[in-house]
């Protein structure tokens, strides 16, 4: 039996973005532990000309937005503003995961068809919903998570696969 669109997208989705809310948890722990400022963490990043942490959160919830709503055909709503600090990036991420359980799997039928756009850097993606969601919406809302977990653990921040995915488990010192 094949996948739904639904089943591929707003539990994924909703997945993910409670593994990111624990990264930021994640952060915060370490910051206190080391007696660091979190924002430090907040803006730290893999690379020079990569965006930070921070900027990652905010990006993978946008994607979410970006990808559920135009499958279901409905306009994408409007992202949100909040502070850049721990209660705030745990404020976005709820109210995303709020907007999302909104949508529900019958709002998904008959729009495998449909083709939906996006704006990615200066290109324009043009794709059917399945190859929308499949090859560019879930892989760059990982691209971004994945980013931020890697921030985190380049900056000495004690999470592993197992805080990534939540399924994985390990001893100590694994």
């Amino acid at each position: 039996m094949p996948i739904s669109l639904y089943e591929a997208s707003i539990p994924v989705f909703l997945r993910y973005l409670v593994r990111l809310d624990g990264l930021i948890d994640a952060a915060q722990s370490h910051a206190n532990g080391h007696r660091i400022d979190v924002s430090s963490l907040f803006r730290a990043s893999i690379a020079p000309d990569m965006l930070p942490f921070e900027t990652q959160v905010v990006i993978a919830c946008n994607f979410a937005l970006r990808a559920c709503f135009p499958l279901v055909g409905k306009p994408i709503p409007p992202y949100g503003e909040f502070p850049v600090t721990a209660k705030g990036l745990h404020q976005r991420i709820a109210y995303v995961v709020g907007l999302l359980r909104t949508i529900h799997a019958d709002e998904f039928e008959g729009r495998e068809a449909a083709v939906l756009e996006s704006q990615a850097g200066q290109a324009l993606v043009a794709l059917q919903a399945p190859e929308f969601l499949l090859q560019y919406a879930l892989p760059n809302f990982f691209f971004h998570v994945t980013a931020a977990y890697a921030i985190l653990r380049g900056q000495g921040v004690a999470v592993g696969k197992e805080h990534f995915d939540g399924f994985h488990a390990y001893g100590p010192g694994v």
